[in-house]
């Protein structure tokens, strides 16, 4: 039996994922160059991975060979709970209160995958949740998902910007979406709101400047100084992007995934932090995205807003 965009997407809907499109597999050449000047700026700071691999991302014929599409998906991670705000806490991303999203993404994957193969054996994928060389916010764009927000997040009419991003790249050939127009209009909330001014202009970030990366991927053992007072209580990544944007204002919806929807690691208390020893780390946060920054980079952003 043969595959077709709406079997895709029912079986996809079946595990949960909120929103799909489908986009021709293509080079990427603009995108790549943009991201060459992104990283000559150096832009991406410590993350040296982004340098590597540009081959992959500029063609995914060099990840499968005989690459026709990629589908993109996207799961609603959005949680209608507010911060405490309490002193003495940090706070943490949203989608890191929970299970880290990659292993429940991957497994959804792997069972889309198998369903698929069901259907037709000849189908073929190579699946990602940003965690391989594949520029994941182009396929999302490009397949009519959401557009490129300012703040350099895909934003969708949907659901706002509050969602997980994963693709598929396929033999298959499917019916194609078109890219939507970008409603971000003359809003400039994200840019004016960041506290560091990492959105340096539209679209583009400073990850040097970002509370996200100086309290994730950032691995060395300070935060600069230039940065005290401006970090909000953030401890664990930072959401002042997303929080003012008007469409997530407007349209953010509580997701219906039961593994999105807990708050057990919100907010953090930076007495417990600056004590926790390797082995309570672990057992707490073995299973969350927190565990990224192990416990040396927690205690360091715990410090930091202590200054």
């Amino acid at each position: 039996m043969k595959l077709t965009n709406q079997i895709v997407i029912a079986k996809a809907k079946e595990l949960e994922f909120d929103l799909i499109g489908f986009a021709r597999a293509e080079i990427l050449n603009e995108e790549v160059e943009r991201l060459k000047k992104w990283l000559e700026k150096n832009y991406h700071a410590s993350m040296e991975y982004m340098s590597k691999n540009l081959e992959k991302r500029l063609d995914v014929r060099n990840v499968l060979p005989n690459a026709k599409s990629v589908i993109s998906l996207a799961i609603n991670y959005y949680q209608k709970e507010n911060y405490s705000n309490r002193k003495g806490y940090g706070k943490v991303s949203r989608y890191a209160w929970g299970k880290d999203y990659h292993l429940i993404i991957w497994e959804k994957l792997e069972l889309l995958e198998n369903e698929l193969k069901s259907i037709d054996p000849s189908f073929q994928s190579k699946y990602y949740v940003d965690t391989g060389p594949i520029m994941d916010k182009v396929w999302a764009v490009k397949s009519g998902i959401g557009w490129m927000g300012k703040h350099t997040n895909v934003i969708t009419r949907e659901l706002g910007s509050w969602i997980f991003l994963a693709e598929m790249i396929t033999n298959y050939e499917f019916e194609y979406n078109e890219p939507i127009n970008d409603y971000c209009g003359r809003c400039k909330a994200c840019i004016e709101a960041c506290p560091t001014n990492a959105i340096v202009d539209e679209y583009i970030l400073d990850a040097n400047k970002c509370i996200s990366y100086l309290t994730i991927e950032n691995k060395g053992d300070n935060i600069p100084e230039e940065f005290k007072e401006k970090f909000e209580s953030w401890i664990f990544g930072c959401d002042i992007c997303q929080e003012v944007c008007p469409w997530n204002k407007k349209f953010s919806l509580p997701n219906k995934n039961h593994n999105f929807n807990t708050s057990e690691n919100k907010e953090l208390s930076i007495e417990e932090v600056l004590n926790m020893n390797e082995d309570e780390f672990r057992e707490r946060f073995q299973s969350s995205p927190i565990s990224r920054a192990k416990l040396k980079g927690l205690k360091r952003n715990a410090r930091f807003l202590t200054l």
